[in-house]
């Protein structure tokens, strides 16, 4: 850009190209941050550019409205309309059709993004590997082993279980109706009556009947 015609020789292709009214505001902040101009100098060079015929002038009250010389343009007839017409539904559709395979592309990256590397799936395969054997060993001792407990002593550590369960409960509820009803005349609290007596409780040893 010359500083001779400030700006005027781009303003005016970019009219040309969109082909469209603007006003001077709209073209300085549609080129300001790509060519830096002024704000001053635009209206300046769209001023100079409608004096001099290249571009046309509309005013609607304050404010004036540019736009490209149509006269430039070459007159359309109806089938050149129709095949521009073809042309954009084709060219949508080829729009669409990249949009999809870039949205296809996308879910593939981030599936891929979201996957162990190469290493990484060949250092867990060897730590899987490692657990593996580590499990069979000791799979081959337990198997190996003499002193297996067989059924029926299974069994019968757990009919003794439940015996001694039951006898727990018994006793605990027999010791504590005794208790019952000796604090019914007894002056002080049941703490002070266990402590005096030395009764160590469930509770106090933390410890919990289990279930049969």
């Amino acid at each position: 850009m010359s500083k001779k015609d400030n700006g005027g020789t781009l303003i005016l292709a970019y009219l040309n190209e969109k082909n469209r009214p603007y006003s001077a505001q709209d073209v300085f902040c549609n080129l300001q941050k790509q060519h830096g101009f002024g704000k001053t100098a635009v209206v300046k060079a769209m001023e100079q550019l409608a004096l001099e015929g290249k571009i046309k002038e509309k005013i609607y009250g304050k404010q004036k409205i540019y736009f490209a010389d149509q006269a430039q343009f070459k007159d359309v007839n109806d089938a050149d309309l129709k095949a521009m017409d073809s042309q954009i539904s084709a060219l949508n559709t080829e729009v669409q059709t990249i949009s999809q395979g870039c949205r296809q592309l996308d879910a593939e990256l981030k599936e891929l993004s979201s996957s162990l590397t190469t290493e990484e799936m060949m250092s867990e395969i060897r730590e899987l590997k490692a657990e593996c054997s580590g499990y069979r060993e000791r799979l081959e001792k337990i198997k190996s082993a003499t002193n297996h407990v067989t059924p029926e002593e299974k069994e019968k550590v757990y009919k003794d279980r439940n015996v001694y369960v039951k006898e727990w409960k018994k006793r605990k509820r027999m010791a504590s109706d005794m208790m019952n009803a000796i604090l019914e005349g007894y002056p002080k609290s049941k703490k002070q009556f266990l402590e005096e007596v030395g009764v160590e409780t469930d509770e106090d040893c933390k410890v919990v009947v289990p279930s049969t």
